[in-house]
């Protein structure tokens, strides 16, 4: 199996890649160091996420002549605030040939990427049949459901418990992230684990020498059961609910 997807524009983009949302100015630029020396090749971030100078540090430290990694082979994927969604602010990017790709903007038939959120308990099935349709690959944020949120509520599901899924790790002798990372590889999905801990930034990527059979792919598609872990929410007379949920084109009122 391959450790990357082809996108429409004929780019590889590798498979697994590191998340730097909530990593921290401090942190982060240790955490994009050690995944490039573990192999990474596909770095994730975005400048709402107010890293992206020390992301940049590393780069600089990391690759360049003599440096053993070239520019051109790290796939560098960043995306624009929602203020910065309108056509004049995005396509000026396209002439300069950057080597990355704006994700998730209708402003014309050549979208790439679709990044959402998905893991085993948000499978996503329906949605990744109709990203291939239209040749388009899928990339999934969360994908061991962001268990170091703030916002983490105590009775909500716990990924990385599913019985499940620990099952084929003990089988494996794998870690739970590393059958449902595994999972995600073998459907297509490019997976952005987040960490700044280089024991487990290395074990991230440690999922390209074993293959789950089908019936076990199966098995963990099953535990979906449409559970997100990051929807962006307000508080109401008390009350936390989902921001927007009455617009018209509020998203996760669509069955994916």
């Amino acid at each position: 199996m391959n450790d990357f997807a082809v996108l429409s524009t004929g780019r590889k983009m590798p498979l697994v890649g590191l998340g730097t949302w909530k990593s921290e100015p401090g942190q982060v630029k240790q955490a994009v160091i050690w995944a490039l020396q573990s192999g990474y090749r596909h770095i994730d971030c975005a400048p709402i996420y107010g890293n992206e100078p020390e992301i940049g540090e590393a780069f600089q430290e990391m690759m360049g002549p003599e440096k053993g990694i070239r520019r051109e082979d790290v796939f560098v994927t960043s995306k624009l605030w929602n203020t910065k969604h309108h056509p004049d602010d995005v396509e000026p990017c396209s002439p300069k040939n950057l080597s990355y790709i704006v994700v998730v903007l209708n402003l014309n038939d050549n979208n790439s990427v679709l990044q959402v959120e998905s893991h085993p308990y948000l499978a996503q099935v329906e949605l990744l049949a109709h990203c291939r349709d239209r040749s388009l690959v899928m990339t999934a944020y969360s994908p061991l459901g962001s268990p170091d949120r703030a916002w983490k509520h105590p009775e909500e599901p716990v990924l990385l418990e599913e019985p499940a899924i620990a099952a084929l790790a003990k089988k494996y002798n794998k870690t739970p992230a590393q059958i449902i990372i595994r999972w995600q590889t073998q459907r297509g999905v490019v997976t952005i684990p987040k960490s700044i801990t280089e024991s487990r930034i290395k074990e991230n990527i440690q999922v390209f020498d074993f293959t789950l059979e089908p019936e076990e792919m199966n098995q963990v598609t099953a535990v979906h059961r449409g559970w997100r872990y990051i929807v962006p929410t307000i508080t109401v007379d008390g009350k936390s609910v989902p921001r927007d949920a009455a617009h018209p084109h509020y998203p996760f009122n669509d069955p994916y």
